[in-house]
C-alpha cells in the first residue's frame, strides 16, 4: 500500500518543517509563503527542477571554477567550495540536498578521484537524475562515469582478470543490499562488467583534462552468465539493469530516502509504501519523492534527522537569508565541515556517511559552537540586524526559547538559536 497523503492545508509550522527538509532552511517570509497551501501541490513545485545550465556551476555567480585549480589538490578545494555554494545559495535547494543525499550512496572520493571534469560530471548526474523517472537510467550513468570507474577499479577490470569491487558494491551498496545476492553473482557481474574503462584525465599532470568512456571488446568476457537468476551472454549494462530493478532495490532505495527526509531511523512500514510505488512506477525516483514528500508520514515526523554537518552550514546561511560571504570563508567552512565528519566528496569509506548520532559528539559540538559564533557574532559576521524569527530558526512558534532570549541583541539571540539542540534537528 502506498503512503497516505497528508490531507490538511499546511499551517506555517507545517512549512517550516516542510523546507528545514528539503530547502536545509528558509526565512520566515519564505516560510509564511507556503502556509495555508496543498501539500502534493507544495512538493511538486519544490521538485519542478529547471534544466541544468552548460557552464561549470549551475548557479549564477557561484565564484568558484574547479578548472583554474593550479594543482589538483587546488582543483578539489574550489570544486567542494563550488558546491558548498550551490547548496546554500541555489535557487533549487532541493536539487542540491538530493545530491547531497546520492554522493552519500554512489559513493566516489577524492582520494582516488583527482580529476577535476570527471568530478564536474559526477556532480551533473547526481543532479540530472536526483529526482528522475529511472533509478536504473541513474545507475548505469554513474556506472559509467569516469569517477567512478576509478573509484572502484571496474577500469582495471579485465577478461580472465577480473576485478570485482564495483560488482560486489554495486549489489551491496548501490541495488539490493546484503542478503539479496550470492558470491556468485559478484563474479559473474564482475565478468560481464569487463572491459570498461575511460581514456584521458589519468595522472597529476593531466587532472583538468576530460575523461571519456570507452568499451573494449578484446578485454570483455562475452561468454555465458547467470545472474540474479537470470542467465546468457550478459553485458555490463545487463547486469546494472538487472540490479537496478530487482525487487529488493526498491526497498533499499525507499528505506536510503526516509533517512534523509523523515527520521534517522525510518518506519519500516512507511518504507515498504514508498517501496512499493518505486516498483509500481518502474523506479520513478521523482514520484516515490512526490508522495514521500506530501505524506501523512513526512508530516507526522518532526526534528527526527539530526542534520549533518554541511546540512548544518547550509541551514544557518538559508535561514540568514543567505548572506553574500567571502569566498575565503566558503572554502574555510567547507574545511571545517570536514572538521565536523563531513568532507564533500570524501565519505569516510563507500558505504558513505553513518549519519545520525554519529554526527554528534564533544568535538563536533564545539565546532558547531565556533561556526556559529563565525556566522552571528565574530569579527567577520554577516550583519545581523533582524531576528530571523523562532520559526525560521527552530520550526515552531511555541518554544521555550524565548524567554531566555528576551533583551538579547538579534545577532546573540540568533546565536543561541544555532547552537540549540531545536536547530541541530531537523
Amino acid at each position: 500500500m502506498s503512503l497516505s497523503p497528508y490531507s490538511k492545508p499546511l499551517s506555517a509550522e507545517d512549512a517550516a518543517h516542510f523546507l528545514r527538509r528539503t530547502a536545509f532552511g528558509a526565512t520566515d517570509a519564505q516560510i509564511r509563503a507556503l502556509a495555508g497551501k496543498d501539500a502534493r501541490e507544495v512538493a511538486r513545485a519544490a521538485l519542478n527542477f529547471p534544466a541544468l545550465g552548460a557552464g561549470p556551476q549551475p548557479t549564477p555567480g557561484n565564484p568558484f571554477d574547479p578548472q583554474s585549480g593550479a594543482t589538483p589538490g587546488a582543483m578539489i578545494q574550489l570544486t567542494r567550495a563550488g558546491w558548498l555554494y550551490e547548496l546554500a545559495y541555489s535557487p533549487t535547494p532541493l536539487r542540491e540536498k538530493l545530491a547531497l543525499v546520492w554522493s552519500g550512496h554512489f559513493v566516489v572520493g577524492t582520494d582516488k578521484v583527482r580529476n577535476g571534469p570527471a568530478l564536474a560530471e559526477y556532480l551533473r548526474l547526481l543532479r540530472t537524475h536526483a529526482a528522475g523517472r529511472s533509478f536504473a537510467a541513474f545507475a548505469l550513468d554513474i556506472a559509467r562515469s569516469p569517477a567512478m570507474l576509478r573509484y572502484l577499479d571496474n577500469d582495471q577490470n579485465k577478461k580472465g582478470k577480473p576485478n570485482e569491487n564495483f560488482s560486489r558494491e554495486l549489489l551491496e551498496l548501490f541495488t539490493t543490499g546484503i542478503g539479496h545476492y550470492t558470491e556468485d553473482d559478484v563474479r559473474e557481474g564482475a565478468r560481464a562488467l569487463s572491459g570498461w574503462g575511460f581514456e584521458g584525465g589519468r595522472g597529476n599532470q593531466n587532472y583538468l583534462e576530460t575523461p571519456r568512456f570507452t568499451f573494449t571488446p578484446r578485454q570483455h568476457d562475452d561468454g555465458r552468465k547467470t545472474y540474479l537468476g537470470q542467465s546468457g551472454n550478459l553485458t555490463g549494462e545487463d547486469v546494472v539493469r538487472l540490479a537496478a530493478t530487482h525487487p529488493q532495490t526498491a526497498t533499499f532505495v525507499a528505506r536510503r530516502l526516509h533517512r534523509a527526509f523523515v527520521a534517522d531511523t525510518p518506519d519500516e512500514g512507511a518504507v515498504t509504501g514508498s517501496a512499493e510505488t518505486f516498483r509500481r512506477t518502474g523506479g520513478d525516483l521523482g514520484a516515490v519523492l512526490e508522495e514521500l514528500l506530501s505524506s501523512a508520514a513526512f508530516y507526522g515526523s518532526r526534528q527526527a534527522v539530526i542534520r549533518g554537518p554541511v546540512e548544518y552550514l547550509a541551514a544557518a546561511l538559508r535561514t540568514l537569508g543567505q548572506p553574500r560571504l567571502d569566498p575565503k570563508q566558503l572554502v574555510t567552512l567547507t574545511q571545517t565541515a570536514g572538521r565536523m565528519g563531513q568532507l564533500l566528496l570524501q565519505p569516510d569509506t563507500v558505504k558513505g556517511w553513518d549519519g545520525g548520532r554519529e554526527w554528534i559528539n564533544d568535538s563536533a559540538l564545539l565546532t558547531r559552537m565556533n561556526v556559529a559564533a563565525s556566522l552571528t557574532v565574530g569579527k567577520a559576521a554577516p550583519e545581523v540586524t533582524q531576528w530571523p524569527g523562532e520559526l525560521a530558526l527552530l520550526g515552531s512558534e511555541r518554544t521555550l526559547l524565548r524567554p531566555a532570549m528576551a533583551g538579547l541583541k538579534p545577532a546573540q539571540r540568533t546565536y543561541l538559536a544555532f547552537i540549540s539542540p531545536e536547530f541541530q534537528l531537523a
